[in-house]
């Protein structure tokens, strides 16, 4: 027979992410699998929606690692030392980002929300984003 926590484990959790959450890097985000709404040990997985000409706040991911699959829109995501290297995603691309990597992602769209999914090997990491003042790496 199972013990209580191994039942636990055993459970499919469907999660509606109805409201968005204030976050620090300022971008609207859409909870979905995390510790709170799932039980999830190891895993967070989010909708962030980055509006029309619209950017996060520099910041780092500290002690995990974040997966980025983009659902619409394009992105330039600035990263590293004083945010000089760039990339450009669009829909239907991944994007790494290596944990304590300094990085910045800004829609490149006036007129047309980006939205993507973003999935983190830490079930709340919330507690674990720093800002990054990009002017101490110049």
């Amino acid at each position: 027979m199972k013990d209580d926590s191994q039942r636990e484990r055993m459970q499919v959790v469907v999660v509606h992410p109805d409201r968005e959450i204030a976050t620090t890097q300022r971008l609207p985000y859409f909870v979905g699998i995390s510790g709170t709404t799932a039980g999830a040990q190891a895993l967070s997985m989010h909708l962030v929606v980055v509006p029309p000409g619209g950017h996060a706040e520099p910041h780092v991911h500290s002690g995990y690692e974040t997966g980025i699959y983009v659902l619409e829109g394009r992105v330039e995501t600035r990263y590293g030392p004083g945010l000089r290297a760039s990339v450009v995603t669009e829909a239907g691309d991944f994007l790494f980002i290596p944990p304590g990597v300094p990085h910045q992602p800004f829609n490149l769209s006036t007129t047309t929300a980006a939205r993507a999914i973003v999935a983190r090997n830490h079930p709340d990491e919330r507690e674990q984003v720093v800002p990054y003042d990009p002017a101490r790496d110049e």
